[in-house]
């Protein structure tokens, strides 16, 4: 802790202050004063500061002595920290410190450090979490472990991983965009159909239905195109994904004064457990009642004849 707080303040800066630490069996753990998170390059220089320390294997020293030769001799002291007239002074490799806890007789005793954590905590307090010895060796050979199961998923050695990860993105973002594609044309080869099973209500058109396998974009964009299609109408269209139930209704503006099409999602979700809302022409609902879809949707024509 003592070497990872003199590393911090070399590479962050002398404004790194300690607000809190924690050295238990498996871990330390450091608060101090940062404003901005630690980068890569800076986690790794901390890192290779305080092993380059360890590989030392320099001996420590600690000394009693009087707080007024302590500060002579430039030890590090905690901004706020109560010392009576007698401190206990610690030197390992090139920091010096006042602290009077448990350490190592020689820096090569900690044997390896590894930061695993670097998190913020507080406006411009930021922790790290840091391992040693057997923790870290073992920490390593599983990230080891992570890396090679991955390489071994993509066929690939582990130095082109970067290389096979991004590829693999690439190939998802076409096929997403070819799924779209599809979506869409399927929500438009739906909306045909579907425009077909609208009701007259005078010289409106109400329509209710499941679309089979959509998700809420398909939704959205099939609604656009059967308000275009049926002129003077109020729609409502659902489907259902992994047993949830998506909502999306519909109003054209000439009705929306008589019928708002979130009353109108909301009248279906309450029967679905569910509820949702929106704006007078256009409202979405989610629901988790799927087995309760069919009698809701059975009901909009008369709902909407109450308020026409």
């Amino acid at each position: 802790t003592h070497l990872m707080h003199k590393a911090l303040r070399e590479v962050l800066g002398e404004h790194v202050a300690q607000k809190g630490s924690l050295v238990d069996g498996d871990k330390t753990r450091f608060d101090f004063v940062q404003h901005a998170p630690m980068t890569d390059d800076e986690i790794a220089r901390v890192e290779r500061i305080v092993n380059t320390e360890i590989l030392a294997n320099a001996a420590t020293q600690a000394r009693v002595m009087s707080i007024e030769d302590a500060q002579k001799t430039g030890a590090m002291m905690l901004f706020g920290e109560k010392y009576g007239d007698e401190v206990r002074v610690l030197d390992i490799g090139s920091s010096r410190e006042l602290c009077g806890g448990t350490h190592v007789a020689r820096t090569g005793d900690i044997g390896l450090f590894k930061i695993t954590v670097e998190a913020g905590v507080a406006a411009g307090v930021r922790r790290v979490e840091a391992i040693t010895g057997e923790n870290a060796v073992a920490f390593v050979q599983g990230q080891d472990r992570l890396v090679a199961q991955a390489a071994a998923a993509f066929k690939a050695p582990p130095a082109e991983l970067p290389a096979k990860i991004a590829q693999t993105l690439d190939h998802v973002r076409t096929l997403e965009k070819e799924l779209a594609r599809l979506k869409s044309k399927l929500a438009s080869s739906q909306g045909d159909d579907l425009a077909a099973q609208a009701v007259t209500i005078g010289s409106a058109k109400v329509l209710a239905a499941v679309m089979e396998g959509a998700d809420v974009p398909a939704l959205r964009e099939t609604l656009d195109k059967l308000r275009d299609k049926l002129g003077s109408a109020a729609i409502v269209l659902a489907a259902v994904n992994d047993g949830k139930v998506s909502l999306i209704a519909g109003v054209t503006p000439d009705l929306t004064v008589k019928v708002k099409a979130g009353e109108l999602v909301n009248f279906v979700a309450a029967q679905v457990g569910g509820k949702g809302g929106g704006k007078p022409d256009m409202a979405q609902a989610g629901g988790t009642q799927p087995e309760n879809l069919a009698v809701a949707l059975a009901g909009v024509a008369k709902w909407v004849e109450g308020r026409l």
